[in-house]
């Protein structure tokens, strides 16, 4: 762990938790936004105490994971059409709660967060099985394929992890508005996948035959 590496990923968190806070406060126009909340909390001390793991057992994973410029022209499209689509979700989120558009009953909300911790969980299980996972898409030095645990059911269980984790996010913010601006991450990923699967074809050894033994992407017998 160095110092630099130190305050870039606490200054990021910090970013990020001022960022969505005020994407969900203000056009609610109240701090008294238990949703937000809520979503706060699951999202930020899960990340928090995955950022200080990393920082002390694996700094090189969490550099990469905090390194975001991509290099593929694609992926800059990917990482914009994203960027509006969480724009819109928590904006909108917050608008909901502020006029009570739609609001989603708090057993909704409970489910929601359910299914949120434990795509988390999933998420934190594949960091740990893949210590190549980098925020960019590229093929790192010595990199192999990995073809045990969640890569062996899906070639793509980062994708799995984040497709529950962001549409579990409406859900949790009561909001069936921004559940369906979210499932644009559907065709968003679906987009990343393509450029992803072509780069990794291309530079990395033994992918080609890897695809061929692991048929599907992100679901089981569905994707």
């Amino acid at each position: 762990m160095t110092k630099k590496l130190f305050i870039q990923a606490i200054g990021k968190f910090l970013f990020g938790l001022i960022l969505v806070g005020a994407l969900l406060f203000i056009p609610a126009g109240t701090i008294r936004y238990p949703n937000g909340w809520i979503f706060i909390l699951v999202l930020f001390v899960p990340m928090f105490v995955a950022g200080l793991v990393m920082m002390f057992k694996n700094p090189e994973l969490l550099k990469k994971r905090l390194n975001a410029k991509e290099e593929e022209k694609e992926q800059k499209a990917v990482i914009a059409f994203s960027g509006i689509m969480f724009l819109a979700a928590f904006i909108v989120a917050g608008l909901n709660f502020r006029f009570q558009w739609l609001v989603l009953p708090k057993w909704a909300v409970a489910i929601g967060t359910v299914v949120f911790l434990l795509a988390y969980a999933m998420y934190a299980e594949v960091l740990r099985e893949n210590t190549y996972l980098s925020r960019t898409i590229e093929v790192q030095e010595h990199q192999k394929v990995i073809d045990t645990g969640l890569y062996g059911i899906v070639r793509h269980p980062m994708y799995s992890a984040t497709l529950f984790l962001f549409l579990s996010m409406g859900i949790i913010l009561g909001s069936p508005v921004s559940f369906a601006i979210l499932l644009f991450y559907i065709p968003i990923i679906a987009m990343r996948m393509k450029n992803e699967e072509q780069v990794l074809e291309k530079g990395l050894e033994g992918y080609s035959e890897y695809k061929k033994r692991v048929k599907y992407k992100v679901i089981p017998f569905v994707w």
